[in-house]
């Protein structure tokens, strides 16, 4: 399960862009935390945490628990809006969230023991369809990875989501057994298989 990661705030007085900016020049990002029929909260948090927080990798699929004024708001990020030229955060939204709640969140996936698979072993290539998958599942039960495992496919072969073990709760969002990779032949035996038909053709 991911962690909930922690990050402190503090309430802002006012809105519009000129009190935007005005927080960024002092190290802030401007916020809102919404939903769960509360009024909005507009919040700015340190740029340098949150920076932190966003290169962890799981960011935007973990519970945050927001400190305000001695009040933790659990909340999970929806949207981070980013400089056009910097990539600096300038902007973030928040999703109020409660324990029994079902969220739908995209969560990474990883492969593991790519060494028992006799595609790539024989020099084949893991084409990843899907570098995430949406899944349903609860606010306390986010998964960190989807974890795929690639033991006994072979060149040719498609990896659905159907062999993947989830969590007893978690759904994927698409109701079908979809793709995630499949393991293509190297570029070196493609040229050599299609060498190979042509001089069939010719014969």
């Amino acid at each position: 399960m991911s962690d909930v990661l922690t990050l402190a705030a503090e309430a802002r007085d006012r809105a519009g862009k000129g009190a935007s900016r005005a927080v960024r020049r002092e190290g802030r990002v401007p916020a809102v935390v919404y939903g769960n029929r509360e009024s909005a909260l507009p919040i700015h948090v340190e740029e340098k945490r949150l920076v932190k927080l966003l290169q962890s990798g799981h960011f935007m699929n973990s519970v945050i628990e927001i400190e305000l004024d001695g009040r933790k708001h659990r909340a999970l990020p929806r949207d981070v809006q980013l400089h056009p030229v910097t990539d600096r955060p300038i902007h973030v939204d928040f999703l109020r969230v409660s324990g029994d709640k079902l969220i739908t969140v995209n969560v990474p996936v990883r492969f593991e023991n790519e060494h028992a698979s006799p595609g790539l072993k024989r020099g084949g290539v893991l084409n990843v369809v899907r570098h995430e998958v949406e899944l349903k599942c609860p606010v306390d039960a986010i998964p960190e990875d989807v974890v795929v495992d690639v033991s006994g496919f072979d060149i040719g072969d498609s990896i659905h989501i159907s062999v993947v073990q989830l969590a007893k709760g978690i759904t994927t969002v698409i109701d079908r057994n979809f793709t995630i990779a499949t393991i293509v032949a190297p570029s070196g035996l493609k040229s050599q298989g299609d060498a190979a038909e042509g001089e069939e053709a010719s014969a």
